[in-house]
């Protein structure tokens, strides 16, 4: 795990990476980063993972500690 700041994240953006939240469903729909797609990480498997693009970086994000 590497932890990143905004201007990191923007520069992984900028070059394809997608970008995942990890909260539950309820708090992803309240508020996300733009982009951003919901897998909560209770759900975290090959299955809810099987549509991101392999072949390009993985964000993995939640607010817990902010």
């Amino acid at each position: 795990m590497t932890t990143i700041g905004y201007p990191g994240l923007r520069r992984l953006l900028d070059q394809g990476a997608q970008l995942v939240e990890v909260l539950p469903a309820e708090e992803y729909a309240e508020m996300h980063l733009p982009g951003a797609v919901s897998i909560p990480l209770k759900s975290l498997d090959a299955a809810t993972t099987a549509d991101l693009n392999r072949a390009r970086p993985v964000v993995v994000y939640c607010w817990d500690g902010l």
